[in-house]
């Protein structure tokens, strides 16, 4: 079985905060939750890169490990999802996730936090595939319908790779390959310029 895997190449990256928009209306993301985002780093300096961030699905997910209601479960195919049911909203996973993955909706008074969303990798959530109920709660369930996440079929410039882990490895191989080895963002040349 597959274990499906993100993947966002620094190289190719342009910062245009496509992915986020995909998932943002593919999801109907609530206001002040972003299941995605792009982070920069080395803002304004030579060598800057971007890259988009979200929900690893971890093969031993810290967050899964942390919460005290087990909402959290891994699907056959290696996706990290939540049952917003079980979610109580104590922020454990926040804080165990090291990519800040679960998010919290700011619509209720301070110190409430609501149930926990997170990215979905486009597979919807513990409800009956691609019914409305599911829609509602977890956003479109792409994987269900043969698609990959919305974020990574908007990206132009195709850095964020998404699906099958060893494709989307064997992928980025052949194009650090093409490129003529590793990216120069770190190394001796860069520590040491002559």
């Amino acid at each position: 079985m597959a274990r499906m895997k993100f993947l966002c190449d620094a190289e190719r990256c342009i910062e245009c905060n496509g992915c986020t928009v995909a998932c943002k209306n593919a999801n109907e993301v609530p206001w002040g939750v972003n299941r995605r985002r792009v982070i920069t780093l080395k803002d304004g300096e030579p060598g800057e890169k971007s890259i988009s961030v979200a929900c690893m699905h971890c093969t031993d997910a810290p967050c899964a490990a942390v919460c005290p209601v087990d909402c959290f479960y891994t699907t056959a195919d290696g996706i990290v999802l939540h049952d917003k049911d079980l979610c109580i909203g104590c922020g454990y996973c926040f804080y165990a996730c090291p990519f800040g993955a679960p998010q919290y909706p700011k619509e209720s008074a301070f110190g409430v936090r609501g149930k926990m969303d997170k990215c979905t990798f486009c597979a919807g959530g513990p409800l009956p595939d691609n019914s409305d109920a599911e829609y509602k709660e977890y956003g479109s369930n792409r994987i269900a319908q043969g698609k990959l996440p919305a974020c990574a079929e908007m990206c132009s410039t195709k850095a964020l790779l998404a699906g099958d882990g060893d494709l989307v490895a064997d992928i980025y191989r052949k194009r650090v390959l093409k490129r003529g080895g590793r990216p120069k963002t770190w190394g001796w040349e860069t520590a040491y310029p002559s």
